[in-house]
C-alpha cells in the first residue's frame, strides 16, 4: 500500500475528473488534506493530483476490480467523498432506455455502496471518518423525464440514511448533500454531448459553480466532532425546485 509520508489526514474524492469532483479535491487540499483522486478519464485525474500536490489512481466505481485496485493505493482514510455519478438522458418510463437506467444506478448507487463498503475500514480507524455522499435536488423531489435519475438518487438519500443509523455510535459522520442547478459538464453528459441542449439548460439564469459546492464540503467536514450535519439542500438562488427556474 502507499503511504501518508505527512501523516496529513486524507480525504478520497471519486470521480474527480471535472466539476464538483475537482472543485471538491482542490478545495480539500487547499484546507490541508492529501486528496486522492480517482476517475475513469486517467489524464485529468493526473493533471489534478499534480497541480493539487496529491495522488490520482483510475477507477470506476461500478467495476469491482478497479475499486479494489483503487484502494489498495490508500492505507488511511479520513473523508470519502462519493461524487462519481451524474444522469444519462431525459426519457419519460414509457420510453425508458434501459441500459442508460442501470448504468446510472450502478454508478450513483452501487458504485457509491462499493467505495464506502471498502474504504470504512480505515475511515473507522481515523478515529473521526466522514463520508460525503454528492446527492441532487432530483433525490428529493421528482420530474418528468427524470425517472432514471430520480430513482438513483432517492437511493442515495435512503442509502445515506441507513448508514446514518448503521453507524450511530461509531466515529465515523454521514452528511448527504444535494445540490440544485451547477454549471459543471452534468447536462453535456445528460444529453450525449449536445451542446445546444446543456446550454439551453442554463440559459437565461444564473446556475451555482463547482466551487460552491467544494465550499459546502470544506464546512461541514471542518465542524466539530460532535456536529454531524445531516443533509444541505443548495440551491442557486434563480432556482426553487428541481423544475422551477427564474430566467431573464
Amino acid at each position: 500500500m502507499t503511504q501518508n509520508s505527512s501523516q496529513r489526514p486524507v480525504a478520497v474524492v471519486t470521480g474527480a475528473s471535472s466539476g464538483i469532483g475537482a472543485a471538491t479535491a482542490r478545495a480539500l487540499a487547499a484546507a490541508g488534506y492529501e486528496v486522492v483522486v480517482g476517475a475513469r478519464r486517467v489524464e485529468r485525474i493526473t493533471a489534478l493530483a499534480e497541480e493539487i500536490g496529491g495522488r490520482g489512481y483510475a477507477l470506476d466505481v461500478a467495476d469491482a476490480e478497479s475499486v479494489a485496485a483503487f484502494v489498495a493505493q490508500i492505507d488511511r482514510c479520513d473523508v470519502l467523498v462519493n461524487n462519481a455519478g451524474g444522469a444519462l438522458g431525459a426519457h419519460s418510463v414509457a420510453e425508458a432506455d434501459l441500459e442508460a437506467w442501470r448504468s446510472m444506478y450502478e454508478v450513483n448507487v452501487l458504485g457509491l455502496v462499493a467505495m464506502t463498503k471498502a474504504l470504512l475500514p480505515a475511515l473507522l480507524d481515523s478515529g473521526l471518518g466522514h463520508v460525503i455522499n454528492i446527492g441532487s435536488v432530483a433525490g428529493r423531489e421528482v420530474y418528468e423525464g427524470g425517472g432514471g435519475y430520480n430513482a438513483a438518487k432517492h437511493a442515495v438519500s435512503a442509502l445515506t440514511r441507513v448508514m446514518r443509523l448503521e453507524l450511530l455510535g461509531q466515529p465515523v459522520r454521514i452528511t448527504q448533500l444535494d445540490p440544485g442547478m451547477v454549471e459543471t459538464e452534468f447536462a453535456l453528459t445528460r444529453f450525449g454531448g449536445d451542446e445546444e441542449k446543456a446550454a439551453a439548460v442554463y440559459e437565461g439564469m444564473e446556475p451555482m459553480q463547482a466551487a460552491d459546492i467544494a465550499e459546502a464540503v470544506v464546512w461541514v467536514v471542518s465542524r466539530p466532532r460532535r456536529v454531524n450535519v445531516d443533509s444541505m439542500l443548495i440551491m442557486a438562488t434563480d432556482q426553487s425546485t428541481a423544475k422551477t427556474v427564474h430566467r431573464r
